[in-house]
């Protein structure tokens, strides 16, 4: 499909915090909505009790394969992300009511409605990362970039290819979110308002960063997934911002939102597993969370807690509370560029407490995630997915083309049930097989590669 060229000037609230979801054939309407049950939560609850969602806790966010109770997976990160997503989706939406009022007197939105979006977005952010942290997304890279992956390089299209050698975990998710099996059409079946706020980079993968935009940064979508993500941003009115044959918008305003709760989440709850690691001394974490509380600190209460712990979770608490009303701030000071789709970065990027986060973020790479366990475990992840990614494209493939060999169709054996689809191109099947391995936890796929390897004790 090409890029519709009536390419507009401004998004609007209406379109962009719509309840369409996949496969409807009439209008949902807010104002008809029953607020015991709204389609903005139904998301939440549909993203919670999913087996994708379910896998995040036993997936990597800061310390791969760690059995230490109080540091972070995938699971617990996306859940601290959704919460503070939701106080800064509210705080926003009661502002957006407040100055176009029309909103709730017409169609019924309320401010709730902006912080239901926001986390249920924000609780699916990462659902498309692989195993064993972003080094995940660059194993899957890398075993068609560099690796036995590169011989189908001929047989794919350049946007097919980038798609595969820059695996992202963001395209991943929306996929995760919306690819259709036999009999469950449209996935989770997402309303689109809560898609378009998930869709952080939404452009295809080539061309790679064409411009200094935050929302080039990254790609959003597989080839496979392009007519669907172009219906999704048309219906919310995203402004197209490619031409031609290239597919790209401008993003969902509340996208935004989501990107603040992460970074905030990570910036401050990682360098958190770093104190209690003792990765990070004390006195240095003091040192660095003051700077971000010094104006809302009570020294009083502060000088009554007594242990580390408490003392760090208390700072932490003001620091993410401070970020949160910046973040606020800044996105409301700045909605109408927003809407017109020329505000080209992250709102941490103008916060007034920049300064203060980076060098939080420049002490956390220095003593987290470059210290030796991580980089031990991640190399241990690089060899996992390469070896579980080579065994099952080659029995794939060979199976498709008639040629599976008996150990072949054992690998095949290996594959979830919801995984034995016909696929009739190559890039599906390689695409196919990239998903399934992304889909495993850190555990799963340990255990998968041990047996593979025959190293797994029967």
């Amino acid at each position: 499909m090409t890029l519709n060229n009536n390419i507009s000037t401004k998004m609007n609230w209406e379109q962009l915090l719509s309840l369409k979801r996949q496969g409807d054939t009439s209008k949902r309407l807010r104002i008809e909505q029953d607020d015991t049950r709204l389609g903005f939560e139904v998301d939440y609850d549909r993203i919670i009790f999913s087996s994708a969602f379910r896998s995040l806790q036993d997936k990597t966010q800061v310390i791969p394969l760690s059995k230490t109770d109080f540091v972070h997976t995938r699971l617990t990160h996306s859940l601290e992300v959704s919460v503070v997503g939701r106080s800064i989706g509210r705080l926003v939406g009661k502002k957006i009511i407040e100055k176009y009022p029309h909103l709730s007197a017409i169609h019924g939105f309320q401010a709730n409605d902006f912080g239901a979006i926001v986390a249920a977005a924000s609780l699916a952010h990462d659902i498309g990362n692989p195993p064993f942290g972003h080094s995940g997304e660059k194993a899957i890279g890398e075993y068609f970039s560099i690796g036995n992956g590169l011989k189908y390089k001929n047989q794919l299209s350049d946007k097919e290819w980038q798609d595969l050698i820059d695996f992202e975990g963001n395209a991943n998710g929306f996929s995760v979110l919306t690819s259709s099996r036999p009999g469950i059409e449209g996935s989770s079946r997402l309303t689109y308002a809560v898609l378009g706020a998930f869709m952080k980079y939404p452009k295809e993968s080539i061309p790679k960063k064409p411009t200094a935009n935050i929302a080039d940064k990254k790609y959003g979508f597989f080839q496979s997934d392009k007519t669907f993500f172009q219906e999704v941003a048309e219906e919310l009115g995203l402004i197209a911002n490619k031409t031609g044959s290239n597919i790209g918008f401008e993003r969902h305003p509340l996208a935004y939102l989501v990107e603040a709760a992460d970074d905030i989440c990570y910036t401050i709850i990682d360098f958190e597993d770093g104190i209690n690691l003792g990765l990070v001394s004390e006195d240095y974490a003091l040192e660095y969370l003051i700077k971000l509380v010094k104006d809302t600190i009570d020294t009083a209460k502060y000088k009554t807690l007594t242990t580390k712990e408490d003392r760090i979770s208390y700072l932490r608490a003001l620091a993410i509370g401070n970020l949160i009303n910046d973040a606020v701030r800044i996105f409301i000071e700045n909605e109408a560029l927003i809407l017109q789709g020329k505000f080209h970065f992250a709102l941490t990027d103008k916060s007034r407490y920049k300064a203060q986060m980076d060098d939080v973020i420049k002490l956390s790479v220095k003593n987290i995630y470059q210290s030796r366990e991580v980089i031990e475990k991640e190399l241990v992840g690089y060899q996992i997915i390469q070896t579980l990614l080579d065994k099952f494209t080659t029995a794939f493939n060979a199976n498709y083309d008639g040629k599976a060999s008996n150990y072949d169709k054992l690998i095949l054996k290996m594959l979830p049930e919801k995984f034995h689809l016909e696929k009739d191109n190559l890039y599906e099947r390689l695409l196919h097989i990239c998903h399934f391995v992304s889909l495993l936890t850190d555990g799963n796929a340990l255990e998968l590669y041990k047996t593979i390897n025959g190293t797994k004790q029967v």
